[in-house]
């Protein structure tokens, strides 16, 4: 059964993980086209809905100014698109365009993409997409997630304890509820602040501008982090009328049910589960996920904070406990194996994409905390038994007792005969005397369990918290199953469509350059397009060009490239590149019939 569960286990989730995060699937222009005319608008399509920010397309001229554009919008209301439109006259030369969105899964993804019009540019803007955010405002953004999560579960899971495992001294766990609250309560509050520049990728001086919190409440991330503010004050309303209590009434529990499933809420309306296939399924999973996680590892927060604070406490609420956190795990089994079935696709997005690799990490987390949970329950499996040995006697004496008790009225018939009486009462008093020293021996494996069940807990509780840090990792985490659409359907990122490299010359006095453009700069077939310029800047004429292409490293070469005079450039459309790598281009540019230089360049090839 344990190795079952370990084997379901390599599917677990986390607390919304899903098919998510928005992959860009293709653009209009292609990336690194060549059109013969200026396009009119330039339309993004995404693998999701995005949300649009006001700065979310950045267009960039041959000369590295940038173009003015109408505001980002939906192409055709679908709201998996992001479109700008174009000015009416763009003039000639390679486009840049940056771009960002935010996914329907509430994270932010860019990129960059080039197209031309009429003959690539010698040089193109240079623009950067790593990393998606500016790295303190996304690193503090991390952080307060961790915090979020880990706060979550100590408050609703010590609530859980107190409720359902009923402790002998409840008010040991009054500090854990009061620290998972205010936690929760500034975790929250942070995130609502820095969820501005977090989508738009700037410092954190943005988040204290006055538009900034008005914008964040206009997007379902925001609303959703509002959401749990107010939630987490009724929380702290609720709390505090039911402070004192030793039992919890219908009402009670159905409140305070109802205030968990609201705060799962928050974060599954605005992460992975909203998002992808299957929403309400994966909403509703990604919500029991996180209830079933919390109740587990807050819960164990709390048994710990009792084993060590509470010298009263017998087997009854580590019984109860013990019972809660197997179902509890049950719910993340199944839960796990649905959302880890929508996150990843298929068994090669295992070792094949990060969240695969991170997900196994997960396992072997979670494969180490079942392991001590095991231990655990032996210890308290024994802290029980351990009780059971001290109650029989008490039991034993207790029915004596009755029996004592209900024979003294009769006993005057027997006062003829006191000395068997008495006899039998020291023969009571010698088994008393035994059951006290069966209950010391009893005491002390007692205490001896306890320690074992401390130590055990402890381990587990800080495999918990490994396990809520990875939770997060793969919250942050491109799904497999929407990283394997992306790779069907969109362009390599970062692979220009074209090679465009320019080599200047000189001969004597005079000197020039080439620029020499392989399409699409990948292995196999290429068509080479060289243009010669004078000085002047202007086309200029020559009497031969040669190119050839060597790869030293694979003993390749010089592969002659036979290009001819096309009248105004010289080119072929059969250079064949067989392996990539960096080849060495060697131009030989003769100017007159005895003036002629060579000039090499390196050009990277990729498959």
């Amino acid at each position: 059964m344990l190795l079952g569960s370990l084997l379901v286990l390599l599917l677990l989730g986390t607390a919304g993980t899903a098919s998510a995060h928005a992959a860009l699937e293709s653009t209009d222009p292609a990336d690194g086209s060549v059109l013969k005319s200026a396009p009119r608008t330039v339309t993004l399509t995404f693998s999701e809905s995005v949300a649009l920010l006001d700065d979310s397309f950045r267009v960039y001229d041959p000369d590295n100014r940038r173009v003015k554009t109408s505001s980002a919008h939906h192409a055709k209301d679908a709201g998996d698109t992001a479109s700008v439109t174009l000015p009416a006259k763009l003039g000639t030369g390679t486009f840049t365009v940056a771009w960002r969105v935010v996914s329907a899964d509430s994270h932010p993804v860019s990129g960059a993409f080039t197209f031309s019009i009429g003959k690539p540019s010698p040089t193109t803007t240079s623009i950067t997409t790593a990393p998606t955010e500016e790295p303190l405002t996304g690193s503090l953004y991390d952080i307060a997630r961790y915090f979020a999560y880990i706060a979550a579960a100590l408050l609703i899971g010590t609530a859980t304890f107190v409720a359902l495992c009923r402790p002998p001294n409840p008010t040991v766990l009054n500090k854990p509820i009061l620290m998972g609250w205010w936690t929760l309560l500034a975790a929250t509050v942070v995130l609502l602040i820095l969820r501005a520049p977090y989508e738009a990728g700037t410092g954190l001086a943005t988040a204290f501008e006055p538009s900034a919190i008005p914008k964040t409440l206009t997007s379902r991330p925001g609303l959703a982090l509002a959401a749990r503010v107010v939630l987490i004050a009724a929380t702290a309303f609720f709390l505090l009328r039911l402070r004192g209590r030793e039992r919890f009434g219908r009402v009670a529990l159905g409140t305070g049910a109802l205030l968990a499933v609201g705060l799962a809420l928050t974060w599954a309306s605005a992460e992975h589960a909203s998002a992808g296939i299957q929403v309400p399924v994966a909403m509703t999973s990604a919500v029991l996920h996180l209830l079933a996680m919390s109740v587990w590892l807050g819960g164990l927060t709390a048994l710990l904070t009792v084993l060590y604070r509470s010298s009263d406490l017998d087997a009854a609420p580590v019984a109860r406990f013990s019972r809660l956190a197997f179902a509890s795990v049950t719910v993340l089994v199944v839960t796990g194996i649905y959302q880890s079935w929508r996150g990843l696709g298929s068994w090669n997005a295992l070792t094949g994409t990060s969240y695969g690799r991170i997900l196994l990490v997960k396992l072997g987390a979670v494969t180490l905390l079942l392991a001590v949970a095991g231990w655990s329950r032996r210890w308290t499996g024994r802290l029980v038994e351990a009780e059971v040995r001290l109650r029989v006697p008490e039991l034993v004496r207790a029915g004596a007792d009755g029996a004592v008790a209900s024979g003294e009225p009769s006993g005057g018939a027997g006062e003829g005969a006191p000395h068997p009486g008495d006899g039998s009462k020291g023969g009571g008093d010698g088994a008393q005397d035994r059951g006290d020293g069966s209950q010391d021996r009893g005491d002390g494996s007692k205490d001896r369990y306890r320690r074992g069940l401390r130590r055990s807990v402890l381990f587990e509780v800080g495999v918990g918290v490994v396990v809520l840090v990875i939770t997060t990792l793969l919250t942050n985490t491109l799904p497999g199953r929407a990283a394997a659409d992306a790779q069907k359907t969109a362009t390599p990122a970062g692979i220009p469509a074209a090679s465009v490299t320019t080599v200047p010359f000189r001969v004597g006095n005079a000197g020039g350059k080439v620029q020499i453009t392989l399409d699409p700069g990948r292995v196999g077939e290429n068509s080479v397009e060289a243009v010669v310029y004078g000085p002047d800047g202007g086309f200029a004429t020559v009497p031969e060009l040669r190119l050839s292409f060597t790869l030293a490293a694979q003993k390749i070469g010089p592969l002659d490239a036979n290009v001819k005079d096309e009248g105004g450039y010289w080119g072929t459309n059969s250079l064949n590149l067989p392996i990539a790598g960096t080849w060495t281009m060697k131009v030989t540019v003769r100017t007159t019939d005895v003036d002629q230089v060579s000039v090499s360049r390196q050009v990277r090839i990729v498959r």
